[in-house]
Parts: structure tokens; sequence; C-alpha cells
């Protein structure tokens, strides 16, 4: 399985990978150092914390390096007027009588509580390539789906300002 990334996506996946091998690494070893030297393990929440920290920066170092290793590289680029990567697009819900934005990314971009969804997501999905005024059906499962209505894109491109997720 592979994760569909931009350029843009990869090189700040390396730059974070990098810092945290070259700058974080050596400090978070040198804390479980200090931390270890407290004295009894078993109730030394300072080493306990330390280890945790280094943990968690060799998972995500792991994680970081996964993802690199198996990415697939897209393209971003979309022609005028058609649904694409990094576009702004604003929906009309039919069954709720609603409208709201969507800005469509990499699955490691995703947030929804910033109405960041991923292009593999099923609304995601649906919208890429269509146009202003076209009615798509979401597919979530097979027993259910809904339908929205394209009203506005707005194109925009991967500027490296939105982060990689955490996880």
């Amino acid at each position: 399985m592979y994760d569909e990334l931009t350029k843009n996506d990869l090189e700040q996946m390396q730059k974070e990978l990098d810092w945290r091998r070259i700058q974080l690494r050596p400090q978070l070893l040198e804390e479980v150092k200090t931390a270890r030297a407290f004295g009894d393990l078993s109730e030394n929440f300072e080493y306990k914390a330390a280890k945790q920290d280094k943990n968690k920066n060799e998972s995500r170092i792991r994680y970081l390096e996964n993802m690199i290793r198996t990415a697939r590289v897209i393209d971003e680029r979309s022609e005028e007027g058609v649904v694409g990567m990094f576009d702004k697009v604003t929906v009309w819900f039919e069954e709720d009588e609603e409208e709201d934005t969507f800005q469509i990314v990499t699955t490691v971009k995703e947030d929804a509580l910033k109405n960041r969804i991923s292009n593999r997501s099923p609304a995601g999905k649906a919208m890429l390539g269509h146009r202003v005024g076209d009615r798509v059906m979401v597919t979530v499962n097979e027993h259910y789906s809904y339908p929205l209505i394209i009203r506005a894109i707005e194109k925009c491109r991967d500027d490296g300002s939105i982060e990689i997720s955490s996880y």
C-alpha cells in the first residue's frame, strides 16, 4: 500500500525526519541518560517520561521513513475550472440544505477540524475532476451515499504552509 503524496509533502517529511534524527534524537538520548542518573528507576518519573519521549520520536522516525519509502508522487496541477488537489471547494449539501467549504489535500495533511479532507476520502474522491454546478454522489459505503452540488472552486497550490499531520 502506498500514499499519494506531492513532491512538497515528501520534502516536508524529509526535513522533519532529518531534524528528528540529527537534532532531537541526541537531545532525547541525553535526557534519558541524565534522568537515569537520578537513581532508582522503578520510582523515577523523569526517567520514564524521558524514555517515553525518546520512544515517541523513534516511532515518528519509523513512520516518516516508511511514508517516504512507499509514497507515490502525484502531480497537484489540474485544469482551470476543475476540482484538483489543494483546491478549496464550496459545496451544497442537498439533504441538509447547508453550504460548506473544504480543501482537498493529501492524506498526510488532512484535518477535519480545519475542513481539510483527503483526496482518498469519500467526499474528496467524489469531487476531484468535477466542475461548478456538477452534482456528485459521495459513496460512504455500500449502504450509504449522499449528493453534493459543487458551487465554487478556488484554485490553490501546496505552498508548504499546511503542516504534515502528527499521525
